[in-house]
């Protein structure tokens, strides 16, 4: 007996298996990642208690994640916006990085009350990585270099950028260590009473109504989507693909560069040498869960951060490493590519019995 497996390219894309598809991801993701929890002899169900429960259902839980899912939500459309173009953004961490670095900058030189200084400081944070992302922007639209390769590889060089620099001459003249001083008051952002969060939150609530917005209700979102579901097509019907490229990774990087300073002054207070979040790489299986909408992007990155903050106080009580989140995001990741698989292919698979041929050839000459 042998199977027969034939790949047929899907013409559609069933409704449900849209909707379904990030659910079963998750839930698949966190059944396997319970053997790693029993391997560390630690109940699944307690784990996840703690980390869901527990951070769901206390002040503190729900207050940290909050403030953890802004970097995380502006990090994420700015994968989520070049992705509907069919771009990857990889280098959401070093335009990051980059933003949080000019953003510290203003915030420590330029004297202007609060009301000024805040929307300068997130102006420039934004220019920042949107300049950052601008060069492999270029590099694809004029050339075709593939921009996997060169927002990555940025990354590191702006890791070594934001080191010199706070090592060097952001470095602050008191103490030993490698970190600036910290922001004035005029510097940080307030925090909302009635939450209790940073309001860093109504930016990124304010970035995911416009992107959404732009991406669903304009021309320019029209042909974004359009490019990426077919470029080839798009060209033909007139459309600019190198400017839409161009667009789509340096705004990108701008809201990378958003999520940098929105953390530095709603969190940190003051940028530090070691200040490598990963929320730029966190991004990806964001984007990857939220790609089919804005809001979807926010809620994914929310649910990242209940991992973050439910992984932490699980680590507390439980003893469990921190790494499990890294083992839990690594495989949201593999099983969305698997499910990107079967939502673009259907697999029929036949079971045959192998039968051999009767021989009917005739031996020896005819009589």
């Amino acid at each position: 007996m042998h199977f027969d497996i034939e790949l047929t390219a899907r013409e559609d894309i069933p409704k449900w298996m849209g909707y379904a598809t990030p659910v079963v991801t998750v839930l698949v993701a966190l059944a396997v990642s319970a053997v790693a929890f029993v391997a560390l002899g630690v109940s699944p169900i307690s784990a996840y208690e703690a980390m869901f429960v527990s951070t769901l259902t206390t002040e503190f839980g729900l207050r940290e994640t909050v403030i953890r899912a802004v970097p995380l939500a502006l990090a994420g459309l700015a994968v989520y916006l070049p992705m509907k173009a069919q771009l990857w953004n990889i280098g959401a961490e070093g335009q990051l990085l980059i933003g949080a670095t000019v953003g510290t900058w203003v915030g420590l030189n330029v004297a202007l009350p609060a009301v000024a200084l805040l929307p300068l400081m997130l102006v420039c944070a934004g220019v920042a990585g949107a300049a950052w992302a601008a060069v492999p922007a270029w590099l694809r639209a004029r050339w075709n270099i593939n921009e996997i390769i060169t927002t990555l590889l940025l990354t590191f060089v702006a890791v070594d950028v934001k080191n010199f620099l706070v090592r060097g001459p952001m470095q602050a003249p008191t103490g030993s260590f490698a970190q600036t001083e910290i922001l004035p008051a005029n510097a940080q952002l307030p925090t909302l009473p009635w939450f209790n969060v940073h309001a860093g939150i109504l930016v990124a609530l304010a970035v995911v109504v416009v992107i959404s917005l732009l991406i669903n209700h304009t021309r320019l979102g029209y042909q974004i989507t359009f490019i990426g579901a077919n470029h080839q097509a798009a060209a033909q019907a007139g459309m600019n693909k190198r400017a839409v490229y161009v667009f789509v990774l340096v705004v990108g990087g701008a809201l990378a560069g958003l999520a940098g300073i929105s953390e530095i002054s709603g969190v940190q207070t003051r940028l530090r040498a070691f200040f490598e979040p990963g929320y730029g790489y966190t991004a990806i299986p964001i984007a990857l869960l939220g790609r089919n909408g804005a809001f979807r992007v926010l809620l994914a990155a929310l649910f990242f951060a209940v991992i973050f903050v439910g992984g932490s106080s699980m680590g507390v009580t439980l003893g469990v490493p921190a790494a499990i989140v890294d083992v839990i995001q690594a495989l949201i990741i593999l099983f969305l590519i698997t499910a990107e698989f079967f939502k673009s292919y259907s697999i029929d698979m036949t079971l045959r019995r192998r039968t051999d041929r009767p021989n009917t050839g005739r031996v020896g000459g005819d009589t």
